[in-house]
């Protein structure tokens, strides 16, 4: 039972949507350069600030270095808390990921290494040790939720048995850097320290990465990865370079890390769309770049791959995926908001030559308090981000308003009323097919915005719980097409799975009209006695969006067919035919045929505290219902700006 689950979660997370090309990008430049001449044998030829640099560190913003040794301070006597078992099987007794209880660990570590690197006077080096300790004495690193990759019963780890997830990742990752910086101060005090943390990391973490090929997103076999293949990877490849003493050990695996990344590239599409979405472009799209950045420097600049059209694509997705600030196109489980990694698409940016996308990341920076507030994330992160500090202080920022794109592979398209402008309408729509990486059944969906605030809108997703990663994950609403911008035909829904695709996409764009269209009849199942189903977004420029279905049933219907728009706006019916939608700062109208449709407007409540972080006062659906639908038929929908 436990392996079909596991399966499922897979297939539900980790198939791409494209065709697989082996192109090998990086298997093929590794070869170029001649790897195992070039690669560094120790990590410290890399250049990257350590410890004892107390010239970069004394030279950091005074306001900014404070914030460090404050943080650092809060934990100066931390009672370092046991991740006990009930925290571990909650996720097999309530679905509970108790991430909270893996993460506040890792926040101190965080907290007393950096505090520790500003101040260095040896403060919090105790403290430190602890957490090491700690750690060290931990069973497993990982998250509970993902234990379903071990062979014994999931909900403890089992000890004989080290399976590396995302958390591991981050775990060996903090780690690593953490014994990188200070095993000199740990030797002072007892030479067990470094020599034990050595060992935890390579038997929990490095062990399992060279002797293993069977973790579903290394892309060793048939399954297909998603975001955990390069940000694993990432975590992998630092840990390698740091710790590896033997040489051609530290070749093999960073050989081996190559190789693994190919399996995510291979599967990424021309256009350099994240189905995944803009927020997992995080862990995507920039996690690969980290990998390509670091493995750049750990062969003095042989390495470098940011010529290629697909890395180019895979990075200027972002801004293409972008509204306007903080919002971004979140289809699927993807976020309404995020920072993006604003230094990422920086350095991102700059190394592949697009200025949009540097002018970007800076933009990005400015918005969230750069050269202000520390910087957060992993050790690694935090020092790269300190590196750059003034360089990104003081790029040209621009917010990229982009006038229209198309992501023909991804089937991803949009834009707005003008370029540069966040002013009037933005639109967004896909293509694509049910089984997605974090899919929700939303095949033709949409979402609007006015004046870069949210009208027609995509839910996202609730906190995640074992239901989301399971065979009911389509039980939850979110993931249903009825809560999406779309039809309910003959009474049913959208269905999951490969064979329910979008059919015929396609898009246009000139300086009058962006228009969207695909075919949805495919996406539902048999019994709809759908023949096709041609839906249609239209920007007319400056003026309204139209929404426009072209349908045929092989055989009249039994059940109501409504077309569903579910906005975060308050809606009011001001007479028939016409809804007026206020929302944050401006307030549209949406026209429809009173003749042809009844209407029902549904006021839904978040109580869902992720949900709420975007939806805070809830979420309202319009569910207009066709009146008498004949085989055949069309209606429209305009929405105008008042």
């Amino acid at each position: 039972m436990k392996r079909g689950v596991f399966i499922v979660l897979l297939t539900l997370v980790s198939t791409g949507v494209f065709s697989y090309e082996k192109r090998d990008i990086l298997q093929h430049e590794s070869r170029a350069i001649g790897l195992t001449e070039v690669l560094v044998k120790d990590f410290s030829e890399i250049g990257l600030p350590t410890y004892n640099d107390r010239d970069f560190w004394n030279k950091l913003p005074l306001s900014i270095r404070q914030q460090y040794i404050e943080a650092a301070e809060r934990y100066i006597d931390y009672g370092w808390p046991v991740v006990k078992a009930t925290d571990y099987l909650e996720i097999i007794r309530s679905g509970d990921r108790r991430q909270e209880a893996y993460a506040a660990p890792s926040n101190a570590i965080q907290a007393l290494v950096m505090g520790e690197l500003v101040e260095g006077e040896g403060r919090f080096i105790d403290q430190i040790v602890n957490g090491v300790w700690y750690y060290s004495e931990q069973t497993w690193w990982g998250w509970s939720a993902h234990l379903t990759a071990q062979k014994a019963k999931d909900g403890l780890p089992d000890v004989n048995e080290p399976v590396i997830d995302l958390g591991v990742g981050e775990i060996t990752n903090l780690l690593s850097w953490t014994w990188f910086l200070f095993k000199e101060e740990f030797d002072k005090i007892h030479p067990l320290i470094s020599q034990r943390l050595k060992q935890e990391i390579m038997n929990k973490a490095l062990i399992p990465y060279y002797e293993r090929d069977d973790f579903w997103w290394m892309g060793f076999d048939s399954r297909p990865v998603n975001n955990w293949n390069p940000w694993t990877n990432h975590n992998m490849l630092t840990a390698i370079l740091i710790l590896e003493d033997d040489q051609q050990k530290k070749i093999s695996n960073v050989e081996k890390v190559i190789r693994s990344l190919d399996s995510f590239v291979n599967i990424y599409p021309e256009d350099g769309g994240c189905d995944e979405g803009p927020s997992y472009w995080g862990r995507a799209g920039a996690s690969l770049y980290q990998c390509l950045d670091l493995l750049w420097r750990a062969t003095r600049g042989k390495f470098n791959v940011y010529d290629n059209p697909l890395i180019r694509n895979m990075g200027s997705y972002i801004y293409k995926a972008y509204i306007d600030y903080p919002y971004f196109i979140n289809f699927a489980d993807a976020d309404a908001t995020t920072s993006s990694r604003p230094a990422i698409i920086y350095r991102y940016g700059k190394d592949i030559g697009d200025v949009a996308m540097q002018q970007f990341g800076a933009f990005l920076a400015r918005e969230s308090d750069w050269g202000r507030k520390k910087p957060g994330e992993k050790i690694d992160e935090q020092i790269m981000q300190l590196i750059y500090l003034d360089e990104i202080a003081n790029a040209t920022a621009r917010n990229v308003l982009i006038g229209d794109f198309w992501l023909p592979d991804t089937e991803v398209g949009g834009g707005r009323d003008m370029k540069e402008s966040s002013s009037g309408f933005f639109f967004a729509a896909k293509g694509g097919h049910n089984n997605e990486s974090h899919n929700h059944n939303d095949i033709g969906s949409c979402l609007l915005y006015a004046d870069g605030k949210p009208c027609l809108i995509d839910l996202g997703r609730e906190t995640y719980t074992a239901k989301t990663f399971s065979s009911a994950r389509y039980e939850i609403w979110t993931m249903q097409s009825q809560f999406h911008n779309l039809p309910r035909i003959n009474g049913r829904d959208q269905l999951p799975g490969r064979e329910f695709q979008a059919r015929n996409s396609r898009f246009s764009a000139n300086k009058n009209r962006i228009e969207f269209t695909t075919d949805i009849a495919a996406a539902y199942p048999e019994e709809t006695g759908i023949s096709s189903w041609e839906r249609s977004y239209r920007l007319d420029r400056g003026r309204r969006f139209v929404v426009k279905d072209r349908y045929s049933f092989s055989r009249r219907p039994k059940n109501p067919t409504t077309l569903n728009f579910v906005t975060y706006c308050k809606v009011t019916a001001r007479k028939p035919g016409r809804l007026t939608l206020q929302g944050d700062d401006f307030t549209v109208e949406m026209e429809y045929d009173q003749k042809k449709m009844g209407l029902e407007i549904e006021c839904i409540p978040v109580a869902d505290n992720g949900l709420k972080r975007y939806w805070p006062n809830g979420v309202t659906r319009i569910v207009l219902t066709l009146k008498n639908a004949e085989l055949k038929g069309e209606n429209s929908i305009t929405i105008v700006k008042k």
